[in-house]
């Protein structure tokens, strides 16, 4: 998918310039390392899965938000500060991951909570926490050998934009049902993407 790939890219060089880059001298100014924020973003999504959890969606889709917002600096203040490591890019990796599955399960608790057990919504919750894991996965094993594995339609953008939005607006249902059936065939998508581009 050339196209989105293209808007992707687009929208990042409009948010580097824009927010990124001053965010990232503002956080470099107040001496919070790559690492710090890491560990920061990952503390405020554990703190959003709880009020997520407990049907504050608002509060926790703002949570969302302000975790990711920390995510997408660390990487930047890495580079800017020099401190590019490989242990540093693991974590970054591993605390991504994390977070997401505690926000999605905090959907998940929420509805394991109610009245009446809705259990297609838990059942979309496993859903999107699996679908989210293998989307990393692929890449992650495509790039072991040689391919980018970068194809698909839900990354953790996408997924993080349609969270905090349904979050915000009060339609947590909607999430889930987006990303229980989204993620996994974003997986699937990138799988053969990946597979074709692979050697044999």
């Amino acid at each position: 998918m050339p196209d989105l790939q293209s808007l992707r890219y687009s929208v990042r060089s409009v948010v580097s310039n824009w927010f990124e880059r001053p965010a990232i001298s503002l956080l470099i100014s107040l001496k919070i390392s790559a690492d710090g924020a890491t560990f920061i973003g990952l503390i405020i999504a554990v703190i959003s899965g709880y009020y997520i959890s407990q049907g504050q969606f608002l509060l926790g889709g703002g949570l969302v938000l302000i975790g990711a917002i920390f995510d997408l600096l660390d990487g930047g203040i890495a580079r800017s500060t020099g401190k590019v490591t490989k242990r540093g890019a693991l974590t970054d990796s591993v605390f991504d991951r994390v977070s997401e599955i505690v926000i999605l399960s905090g959907l998940g608790m929420y509805y394991v909570n109610a009245e009446k057990v809705d259990s297609m919504a838990v059942l979309l919750a496993f859903a999107a926490i699996g679908g989210s894991l293998m989307v990393s996965y692929v890449r992650a094993r495509a790039e072991g050998l040689g391919v980018k594995g970068t194809a698909g339609f839900l990354t953790r953008p996408e997924r993080i934009v349609i969270t905090v939005t349904g979050l915000v607006l009060g339609y947590p249902l909607i999430v889930l049902w987006i990303l229980g059936i989204g993620t996994p065939l974003s997986a699937i998508w990138r799988f053969l993407d990946s597979w074709r581009a692979v050697d044999n």
